[in-house]
């Protein structure tokens, strides 16, 4: 209450920021943003109280961004020594944790420590080309967010034809072992994991068949075809890749809707509108009756 009434009458100029984490979690992280910012993490379990808190205490930053879900901490003040220190330690928990849970939350709080703030500016003639632009940006930031967390996959389609060969062993044997129904199903799904790159290439002006018959016969997992050069490369050293994460979430989704519409038993849907009636011609024109055609 009294941090809010000081705010309101503008004695001090300050926003208050719920601490990330829980527990001796989140007494980690306010220490780490404590070394990036060469600050102190004032809690009495330190010994230190707020009441003998000095300015010297206090972290610096060249600007921080907070809004609703996010604080973003520009350019700290702390050391390098120190934060390279820290990253050498949470490198080392990393190693010696057995806990997935623990080796995941460290390794976000690793990125932290060792990433980086870019400010991307999007500029454009229109208003129409900008948010076009501006739509592309943020496609871009959020499929590299995507690929931060699960990593990538060579792009242009070959993942999915690559993971067809999963389907293999859903193959009727030559014993006539299994369901012909099963088996149809199965044909379905590897036509449809081909679409992606028969579609791409057939914006090329290619035969989407010859391109994915000689992708699928390549040994080497990141061999595909490059739409925009033409030619068949590594696309991984080509820079042509995917966030792993939007193609495990597409085929993912695609399976859950192609197993509703199969479970489905009836579907409503709106009947389309017929045509109104084109309307009726005018009239004649006042004043001109009784003139012989």
């Amino acid at each position: 209450a009294t941090l809010v009434v000081n705010k309101l009458r503008g004695t001090l100029n300050i926003a208050a920021v719920k601490a990330p984490g829980f527990g001796d979690r989140r007494k980690a992280m306010l220490e780490d943003i404590a070394i990036l910012t060469a600050g102190k993490v004032i809690s009495e379990d330190l010994g230190i109280k707020l009441e003998n808190v000095k300015l010297e205490d206090l972290g610096r930053a060249k600007k921080i961004t907070i809004d609703e879900d996010n604080t973003t901490i520009v350019e700290g003040a702390g050391k390098q020594t120190d934060i390279e220190g820290r990253v050498k330690t949470l490198r080392v928990q990393i190693e010696d944790t057995t806990s997935d849970y623990d080796r995941e939350k460290l390794q976000e709080r690793l990125a932290k420590l060792v990433g980086g703030v870019a400010v991307v500016k999007v500029g454009a003639a229109t208003e129409t080309e900008m948010k076009e632009k501006k739509a592309r940006v943020e496609d871009a930031m959020h499929a590299t967010r995507a690929a931060a967390k699960e990593g990538i996959v060579p792009g242009g389609g070959v993942t999915l034809v690559r993971a067809a060969k999963a389907l293999e062993k859903f193959q009727i044997s030559k014993d006539g072992e299994g369901d012909p129904d099963e088996q149809i199903g199965v044909n379905i799904v590897r036509r449809a994991l081909e679409e992606p790159l028969r579609q791409i290439v057939q914006n090329a002006g290619k035969e989407g068949a010859v391109i994915v018959e000689r992708v699928r016969s390549e040994k080497n997992e990141s061999f595909g075809f490059n739409a925009q050069t033409e030619q068949f490369e590594d696309l991984v050293k080509a820079g042509v890749v995917d966030p792993t994460m939007v193609t495990r979430i597409a085929l993912q989704n695609a399976a859950s809707i192609a197993g509703l519409m199969l479970t489905t038993e009836a579907m409503v849907s709106e009947l389309p509108e017929d045509d109104k009636s084109s309307p009726a011609m005018p009239g004649g024109m006042g004043g001109m009756s009784g003139m012989g055609m």
